[in-house]
């Protein structure tokens, strides 16, 4: 990545790790992909149960296929029958997830379809480990919520072949389609539960 460009990523990430530490979040920084892996599974102890939601970023770095190793109890939400595995899921010891966008001064959005994404971030696993690529930092909750609607949604919406206006139109049109993924908007504040959620930002461009 271009020199300029990490420095100011740098100095973006020391401002926001800030604000996620005074909401009860532990934040951390990674130079790159590897470095961000590399954190992760010192964050995660071997033999612990691990679950995730959709999350292109934690592929991205190479965690999923980690943790789907012989050294973790991955559950898969896909295998088998699926309220069997989101019930499961809760009881994890890590969820594995992204954010849609996140502000300066660390705030989380989420917009979620089936909503097992946002409820496991919420409540439910003893830990939840974000990855996230600096491409999702903005300004406020309002430029959030406008990248989580206009481009992470109908990404998201073309690459799962749904009938959304935005998936022809590239932005959000606010439907009430069926196959609508904006069920659900989470907004990340604060957390309750001390050491419960970790935030590993990534010097890179990741997921959507």
């Amino acid at each position: 990545m271009d020199a300029n460009i990490t420095k100011r990523n740098e100095l973006l990430a020391q401002k926001v790790i800030k604000g996620l530490e005074s909401r009860n979040m532990t934040a951390y920084y990674a130079k790159d992909k590897e470095e961000a892996l590399a954190k992760a599974l010192e964050l995660i102890p071997k033999g612990s149960k691990v679950t995730m939601g959709g999350c292109q970023s934690a592929v991205e770095i190479g965690l999923v296929a980690a943790v789907k190793g012989p050294d973790y109890k991955f559950i898969d939400r896909h295998a088998g029958d699926p309220r069997e595995a989101l019930l499961a899921g809760y009881d994890a010891d890590w969820f594995l997830s992204s954010a849609n966008a996140m502000t300066e001064d660390g705030v989380l959005v989420n917009i979620d379809g089936s909503s097992n994404r946002v409820s496991m971030i919420a409540q439910g696993p003893k830990h939840v480990l974000f990855i996230i690529g600096m491409n999702k930092v903005c300004d406020d909750v309002d430029g959030a919520l406008k990248r989580a609607r206009n481009v992470a949604a109908p990404i998201n919406s073309q690459r799962f072949g749904l009938n959304t206006p935005c998936c022809k139109t590239g932005s959000c049109m606010d439907c009430k389609s069926p196959d609508n993924i904006c069920c659900q908007v989470l907004i990340t504040r604060f957390s309750k539960h001390p050491g419960r959620i970790h935030v590993i930002l990534v010097n890179d461009n990741l997921g959507f």
